[in-house]
């Protein structure tokens, strides 16, 4: 009796051990300080989160209601959409990275070959393409645009998998197929039922694919999202963790990029789904990273990130300046805001690529300035 009762405590120690051990992987992998509560779980705080992620793609959804209230639903974006989504938001966004990089005299002068290189060679290719016609311009103007765009919101979950400490390769397999996914199908959607009612830039800029790629992305999509639902039920019912942040993220840009492109077939639509869920967050992103770097930055950075509205309305007055340019020059509309246009023949391939460097600037520079590697003043509040 007294060897089988050393031998089942034996068993039981071996098993509190294991049971322990177990414990220990799990607490290690998903730390009590980033279960269910607590500002640990958000980017910025839960506030400012929920409000530039969730509330973003909130306000997308409830212009579609305005636009169905106001019979523009199916229309073109009217002026009033164009100059609230497109202008004070999507040109000022881009803007906005000047604020990481080209403001901030100390930041500019430690990567400087990358910060002019970026914008020159941007645009000597440009003038390049231009050369070989307009719409071979916009075409790959587009391509890196759609790009960035998808990127971006995988950008997103990557920062909230760092911000949670997120580090099992299984997850991150099931989050980066559902984020981009996301995205790109919709895309593939878009440009195998050419042509739409909405364009990227321009008419044509997107090449057709063949409807085989949308029968074939379609399951996988399904099945992409249905398996981060089901990945994040399970950690939430079996250790307990929670990164509602990422959630909201993958959950917007499949409502917001599905509703805008599959769902309706419109400009005013694709306009108010599209920008305003990829802008609002970059905006948070730039502004509290100036407010950390502004005591080390010289007085005109400091003055300029003194309030956020003197934010906004720096970035705000440089997208007008540079919209002025584009539209007197180029698309010759609105000139109720812009004034009389003007005659740009025999320019057009000098001046649009140069136009055009804000953007591509801001479209290649994102890829390197929010990384870890090299960039070790970066990190959320």
């Amino acid at each position: 009796m007294n060897i089988e009762r050393r031998d089942a405590e034996m068993v039981r120690r071996k098993m509190d051990r294991s049971n322990s051990s177990r414990s220990t992987d799990v607490e290690d992998l998903y730390p009590a300080s980033t279960r269910l509560s607590g500002e640990r779980l958000w980017l910025f705080s839960r506030n400012i989160d929920i409000t530039v992620f969730l509330g973003s793609a909130v306000v997308s959804l409830l212009l579609l209601a305005v636009g169905w209230q106001l019979g523009i639903l199916h229309e073109d974006s009217p002026d009033w959409t164009w100059v609230s989504a497109v202008l004070l938001i999507d040109v000022a966004h881009v803007w906005s990275t000047s604020f990481r990089v080209y403001f901030d005299t100390e930041e500019f002068k430690r990567r400087m070959p990358l910060y002019l290189i970026v914008p020159l060679a941007g645009y000597a290719i440009g003038v390049a393409l231009y050369s070989e016609g307009e719409l071979t311009f916009w075409r790959v103007l587009a391509v890196v645009a759609v790009f960035h765009f998808v990127r971006q919101q995988y950008g997103w979950v990557a920062l909230y998998r760092r911000k949670l400490n997120e580090t099992e390769r299984w997850t991150w397999w099931i989050d980066a197929a559902a984020v981009y996914l996301a995205s790109v199908y919709p895309l593939a959607f878009w440009m195998t039922s050419l042509p739409r009612n909405f364009n990227w830039f321009v008419a044509n800029d997107f090449l057709p694919l063949p409807i085989i790629v949308e029968n074939v992305l379609f399951p996988i999509y399904v099945l992409a999202l249905a398996a981060y639902a089901a990945k994040s039920i399970y950690l939430y019912k079996n250790k307990n963790f929670l990164n509602p942040g990422k959630d909201i993220v993958v959950a917007t840009t499949a409502v917001c990029w599905y509703v805008g492109i599959v769902v309706f077939n419109s400009d005013y639509a694709f306009t108010v789904t599209n920008v305003i869920i990829h802008g609002v967050p970059y905006f948070a992103l730039i502004w509290f990273y100036a407010k950390r770097r502004r005591e080390s930055t010289g007085r005109v950075y400091r003055t300029l990130t003194n309030h956020w509205m003197i934010f906004l309305a720096t970035l705000w007055a440089l997208a007008y300046i540079e919209e002025l340019f584009w539209t007197r020059g180029v698309w010759h509309d609105r000139t109720w805001l812009f004034g009389a246009n003007w005659d740009w023949t025999g320019w057009q391939m000098w001046l649009v690529p140069l136009l055009a460097v804000p953007q591509l600037t801001h479209y290649v520079l994102d890829g390197f300035i929010w990384r870890r590697r090299g960039n070790a003043r970066v990190s959320m509040p």
